[in-house]
């Protein structure tokens, strides 16, 4: 029953069977005949009321119940998220991790990643040729600054990635990447753009040879090449195997592999040559970044 001055159209009872069959307070000011934002009157009542909302999941595609067994189950936090069937990613976990907090549950067995682990547990996750995109430049700006040269980001977007002071001056550097050969075995190294158009379809079209002045690219198999943009001016697609005397180093340990093409010619290019410093390559070899999966660098 309502008490006297209530001027709810609702009672408790109706209040109790619409949070026990609703999953957010949204979903119960509707089942209540109120609009989505009037929740918080049913919230008041259902707290006096004590009723039990920990099945609710609001946005989420999980309920409280359902993270409080996943903590308690699980040995780490990775192991919460699989529980939970979620992706694991940053943003994801730091929601997950806020809620337990907030629900007040005992997260002290989930292991701290700082935690001391033995010497086949500090790092051994595989190599996903799929993010090779995305550590591409962080491989470009530690090849060139190895080299002596300074390194510096666009703070607005740019038909460059990066910016690079070199003997020869400062350095527009557009960074490509390609994780695997075609179907034919080829490394085929798309060097396009896309037209600043709404339409994602749009065929790619090759760089302003005045915008770029040189192209840092790095295969799936670690081999990295530096060509100026005059040499491919035009193209929006190459083979890599047609510009091996651009080939400046292998990175391929950090790939996971074995070094990339082993019988492949050790020389710099003239061009690289002369934009880094001659100074740089009195031994060629120190030009290389070369990283051997035995720990072996040269």
């Amino acid at each position: 029953m309502n008490a006297i001055g209530d001027r709810r159209g609702w009672n408790d009872d109706d209040l109790r069977q619409a949070v026990q069959s609703s999953a957010s307070w949204r979903a119960v000011a509707r089942a209540l005949g109120l609009k989505d934002t009037s929740a918080a009157t049913p919230r008041r009542h259902a707290a006096r009321l004590e009723l039990d909302t920990s099945h609710f999941t609001g946005q989420r595609r999980w309920s409280d119940q359902q993270l409080s067994e996943a903590v308690a189950a699980s040995s780490c936090w990775a192991d919460v998220i699989a529980v939970l069937g979620i992706v694991d990613n940053g943003a994801e976990r730091l929601r997950i991790k806020g809620h337990a907090v907030r629900l007040g549950l005992d997260c002290s067995h989930l292991r701290s990643p700082h935690a001391k682990s033995t010497p086949d547990e500090v790092f051994d996750e595989p190599v996903r040729p799929e993010m090779l995109r995305y550590s591409a430049a962080a491989m470009a700006m530690a090849w060139f600054t190895l080299r002596g040269c300074a390194v510096a980001l666009p703070i607005e977007p740019q038909e460059y990635d990066l910016l690079v002071t070199t003997s020869q001056g400062i350095q527009r550097v557009q960074v490509k990447s390609c994780a695997a050969r075609t179907a034919k075995g080829y490394w085929h190294v798309g060097i396009g753009r896309r037209p600043y158009v709404l339409d994602k379809s749009a065929s790619k079209m090759p760089y302003d040879p005045d915008s770029i002045d040189l192209f840092f690219i790095v295969l799936g198999d670690g081999s990295i090449y530096v060509i100026p943009s005059s040499v491919l001016a035009g193209r929006v697609g190459i083979s890599a195997e047609n510009y091996n005397e651009y080939r400046v180093g292998d990175a391929s340990s950090l790939l996971g592999g074995a070094p990339a093409g082993a019988d492949a010619p050790r020389r710099v290019s003239k061009y690289a040559s002369e934009f880094v410093g001659s100074g740089f390559l009195g031994d060629p070899k120190i030009f290389a970044f070369d990283v051997y999966a035995g720990g072996q660098a040269v």
